[in-house]
């Protein structure tokens, strides 16, 4: 008997979310900003408000990054699409707004990845409906292949969360 197709999209998410919220446990707020290289992009403080560094178009090649910059760019991903596809999110922080604590980050981090799979846990078997219009050129996407671009995003930057971790104890 095949299992429903909205009970595999939910366990391929768990798959990496769940080792993503492992890796990430008893982090520091020393190793949360570690500069692995001059010039890396964070989450820099700005006048009281947290952003983290950007622009438009990505430079190539892409700088390497902190950790800080890393959750930021998962969290703010999976709220972003949250948004567009079920109209919530988990944070409500604006494009480059972030905090600048491990333990102000880690309840936002989990927040998008809750509302995000909760979303797709809610599509039911309807995953192959077409993003439409507002998505602009993925507009004929199907919420799958959004799916597996949100699975490419926490699996590609998780990874490099835990390496930096690694790098970071063995400094």
């Amino acid at each position: 008997m095949s299992r429903p197709l909205h009970v595999t999209t939910v366990d391929a998410f768990d798959q990496a979310w769940q080792p993503l919220l492992e890796r990430v446990a008893g982090m520091t707020d020393a190793e949360y900003h570690w500069l692995p290289v001059a010039g890396a992009w964070t989450v820099r403080d700005a006048d009281g408000s947290w952003l983290a560094d950007w622009e438009d178009p990505d430079p190539v090649p892409a700088p390497v990054t902190t950790i800080a910059w890393r959750l930021w760019h998962i969290a703010d991903a999976l709220d972003g699409y949250a948004g567009r596809l079920f109209g919530r999110t988990g944070n409500e922080l604006a494009e480059r707004v972030w905090v600048g604590t491990w333990a102000e980050a880690e309840p936002l981090l989990r927040a998008a990845g809750d509302v995000f799979r909760e979303g797709v846990a809610g599509w039911g078997d309807d995953v192959f409906e077409p993003l439409g219009d507002h998505w602009g050129p993925f507009a004929r996407h199907s919420r799958l292949d959004l799916l597996f671009h949100a699975l490419r995003e926490v699996n590609h930057h998780g990874a490099e969360v835990a390496l930096l971790r690694d790098l970071y104890g063995a400094r």
